[in-house]
Parts: C-alpha cells; structure tokens; sequence
C-alpha cells in the first residue's frame, strides 16, 4: 500500500492491555503504524508505550498533560497524523473490545473508495459478546436514536472504530466539534455524512473489555442525549 495507515489508541490507565493490544495490530497488518494517545495516565500506561516505541518504529507516542474526554484525545491523534501525512487514520480501542483481526478489512475497504469505514455492530454478520441485556438495549436504543433525530441511515453511529481518509478530517473543521464522550463518535459520522461522504458500514463482533474498567458513565450518556439536538440544529 502506498498510502500509510494510522491506528490510534487513547488510553488512560491501560497499562495491561497496552502491550498486548500494541503487539496484536502490528501483528494483524503490516500496513499500520500505531500511535498511543496517552492522557498523562497514573498508573503508567504512557511510560510503556514509551518503551514501545523505542524497540519499534512502528510505534509512536502522543502524551497529553491531563484527561480531557475520549473526544480530545482523538482530535489531537488526528492532528498529529494529517501533520505526518497519513491517508488512512483509524480509531481503536485500546481494551480488545475492537479486534485487531479486522485491520485488513478496514484498510481493504477505505483502499475502495469509502470515505469513512464504520465497525458496526448493527449489520448483518455484527454482534456483541458478554454484554448484559441492560447494555443492549441502552447501546441500540442510542443508535437508534441518534439515527432518527439525525435522519441518517447508518445503523451502528456510536460505533468507535473507523478508518478514515484524511480528505474526510481535512474538510471537517476539527475546531468545531464539541463532544468529549460517547457523542463523539456520533456527531464525527454525522459531520461526515453532512459534508457528502460516502461512510460503509462494516459488520464487527464487539468483545467486552478484557481487563479494566468501563469508561462510561452517566455525564458521558447524558451528553449525547443531548448533544445530538444540537447537531441536528446547528450542523
């Protein structure tokens, strides 16, 4: 592949999946580079990716002086990576709830045509794995949502892990996205739809988190719940 590919990964407190998930990407295509977005992680988390980076090249790191929201962090990795000049700039989690394995399908897919390339849980041949019936209803009720006070068709529009091109996050103007959490990823796809491009959903099984915490919590839901008239009046 001609064009290089970014994975980036925020983390915050992660030092047990750091490793693991930054052996498994490489692993899973040659194609990616990975950069960890570390927000000044108490435990640790930014001083093994240091060590990371330094026995690869591959790797990279971004530290950030404190924890600002999942939305913040992503906006500066996709600074970082129009600046080094990346065409494929993807969005993972760094806890194994998004499996590696699917890189090359994303990359395959965005090489294509797709603007923007969406895990999506909601299509036929998606899923979840260990998720209580109380976090399903809550996950597709939010998309669903989402998707009819937006009026857009995209099925999965909480989903966090994409591919895009960078013509997509060269025409957005990053300055003006305001969410932090969960609403994140909602209103990115929903300015990407708006300007135009083409998003392909693609199906994904999502895991639950190996080890560690769950970074939602009720601030972060209501913020999307709310955020998502806002889009829809303003965008």
């Amino acid at each position: 592949m001609k064009n290089r590919a970014l994975v980036c990964i925020p983390t915050y407190n992660e030092r047990e999946n750091i490793g693991p998930i930054t052996q498994a990407v490489l692993a899973a295509d040659p194609r990616v580079d990975i950069l960890v977005v570390d927000d000044n992680s108490p435990d640790g988390t930014g001083q093994i990716a240091d060590e990371l980076a330094a026995k690869d090249p591959r790797v990279r790191v971004l530290h950030r002086e404190k924890k600002e929201g999942l939305g913040r962090a992503y906006l500066a990795a996709f600074r970082w990576a129009l600046a080094e000049g990346y065409t494929y700039i993807l969005e993972m989690d760094a806890d194994f709830s998004h499996d590696p394995s699917y890189l090359p399908l994303f990359l395959d897919t965005a090489e294509g045509g797709a603007d923007l390339v969406l895990g999506s849980r909601y299509v036929q041949g998606g899923g979840t794995v260990n998720w209580g019936v109380g976090r399903k209803i809550i996950s597709r009720g939010g998309s669903l949502y989402a998707r009819s006070i937006l009026g857009v068709d995209v099925r999965d529009l909480t989903g966090g892990f994409k591919c895009f091109h960078r013509r997509v996050l060269e025409t957005l103007n990053l300055d003006e996205v305001r969410s932090t959490g969960y609403a994140f990823q909602i209103e990115l796809t929903y300015r990407t739809l708006r300007k135009g491009f083409t998003v392909r959903e693609v199906p994904i099984v999502f895991e639950d988190r190996r080890v560690g915490h769950s970074k939602m919590n009720k601030k972060i839901f209501a913020e999307a719940l709310g955020m998502v008239w806002k889009l829809r009046f303003t965008v």
